[in-house]
């Protein structure tokens, strides 16, 4: 693919302006073995893709591209991005929790790139659904978080089918301590952004806040009420702590949701959606969503726990202050805490528990249970929503299709009529269940 027309889908496809400078080092290396070092939220993921892209060939009918992701969140993250770039390549995602028919389904015309978890990957060649001698192109995508959850073994046995590799790029939040073993990097080119935060550090503004209970709870909730309207993750270190609280910010009237491990995968994604458009604007979470999550305007980080490493530390608060934006980070304490060193902020803040613009879900997300595999499109939805709900435009928020269903937002104020409105109405013929999400 010509970098000509990488960039120009870039800048069509993402809205970007222009490439940041880890972007334009990436697309002016000629190198074929590339290790990228770079801070969360810095634009990674576009330059990564234009390594990849620009190794291609035409498409043609066999896999040359894949991405090793550590995370089911990051490989939805890195497919989107790569898919929306790559015009003309077909793009598929493989991760545990996705229906393994449905990825099979995905492979009766073959793709061209195939971004997947370790564990996912090697489960497809086991079964030989997949053939990837053909593969030109590797990205091992946040290689150190990938170590860290114990993936060695199963990189290390991918790639050891992959017979032909031409350029090869991975990429970390943190510098390497050892290049992997199992793939040849003699002679690696680094783009190293790791150390560039002079642009960003003006950005994140990071305040302390003092809990005079050793349950924190009460201070939370004063806080959340306290912030303007905006989205909120709020950190804690263990399930059973996301739970509990989430359950004491709803009871005090906060729109909450919660994302952690113990949730099956279609919970989570819904979740991460509702966050993303707008309906559960608070979401309580595990460190799990401190690295992959992509949320547009985050407005805020709340260290409810403080965080176990400085890695987490870094990686939590590079969630909000994200593609030139700014984000607040708030650190709540108590007598109980010993406060790391890494645990630094800027201020000290006190909640007044009132805002004159509170944190409020303008949407309410409904659930169809159709999708992709449905044939279903977005264009399908907002005609549907419409001319048989009653809707205008306006009314209408984010739209996410999936394979088998569709999470729409829609005006807080008008959801609940519109699924009535709907209850015996069809899309494109099909009949389809409405509702709102939980």
């Amino acid at each position: 693919m010509k970098y000509s027309e990488i960039v120009a889908n870039i800048k069509s496809r993402l809205g970007f302006a222009d490439l940041n400078a880890m972007q334009l080092a990436v697309g002016a290396s000629q190198a074929r073995r590339l290790i990228l070092l770079a801070p969360t939220g810095s634009g990674k993921t576009v330059a990564f893709a234009i390594a990849l892209l620009r190794s291609l060939r035409n498409p043609c009918g066999r896999v040359q591209g894949v991405v090793l992701a550590p995370s089911r969140e990051l490989v939805l993250q890195v497919c989107d991005v790569v898919r929306r770039i790559a015009v003309g390549y077909k793009t598929v995602a493989f991760y545990g929790g996705h229906p393994m028919a449905d990825e099979v389904n995905s492979l009766s015309q073959i793709p061209d790139i195939i971004v997947a978890t370790p564990g996912r990957m090697l489960d497809h060649l086991q079964r030989h659904t997949v053939d990837l001698s053909s593969v030109r192109t590797l990205v091992i995508d946040e290689y150190d978080k990938a170590l860290e959850l114990g993936f060695h073994d199963e990189m290390r046995r991918i790639v050891g089918r992959l017979s032909d590799l031409g350029c090869v790029v991975l990429t970390s939040a943190t510098t390497l301590g050892e290049l992997p073993a199992f793939i040849d990097m003699s002679g690696a080119e680094t783009v190293d952004c790791s150390a560039d935060r002079s642009a960003r550090a003006p950005r994140l503004n990071i305040a302390h806040v003092e809990s005079p209970a050793r349950d924190k709870a009460q201070t939370l909730v004063d806080l959340l009420h306290s912030l303007p309207n905006g989205k909120v993750l709020v950190f804690v270190n263990h399930r059973e702590s996301a739970d509990r609280t989430v359950d004491i910010l709803r009871r005090a009237g906060l729109p909450a949701g919660v994302y952690h491990g113990g949730l099956d995968q279609r919970e989570r994604e819904k979740a991460v959606k509702m966050l993303d458009n707008g309906s559960l604007p608070i979401l309580v979470t595990t460190d799990l969503a401190a690295r992959g999550l992509d949320i547009d305007s985050l407005s805020a980080v709340i260290h409810y726990h403080l965080p176990v490493t400085p890695e987490a530390w870094t990686h939590r608060n590079g969630r909000t202050a994200r593609a030139g934006e700014s984000g607040d980070v708030f650190v709540i304490t108590s007598e109980a805490d010993n406060i790391p060193d890494y645990v630094v902020w800027d201020r000290d803040y006190n909640p007044t528990a009132s805002s004159s613009d509170p944190i409020k879900a303008r949407f309410i997300t409904l659930h169809i249970n159709a999708g992709k595999k449905e044939k279903i499109s977005r264009g399908d939805i907002v005609g549907y929503l419409c001319q048989k709900g009653g809707l205008e435009a306006s009314q209408i928020g984010k739209i996410d299709v999936s394979d088998h269903q569709a999470l729409v937002a829609v005006d807080a104020a008008v959801a609940k009529d519109v699924v009535k409105a709907l209850a015996n109405e069809k899309i494109k013929g099909k009949r389809v269940k409405i509702a709102l999400a939980q």
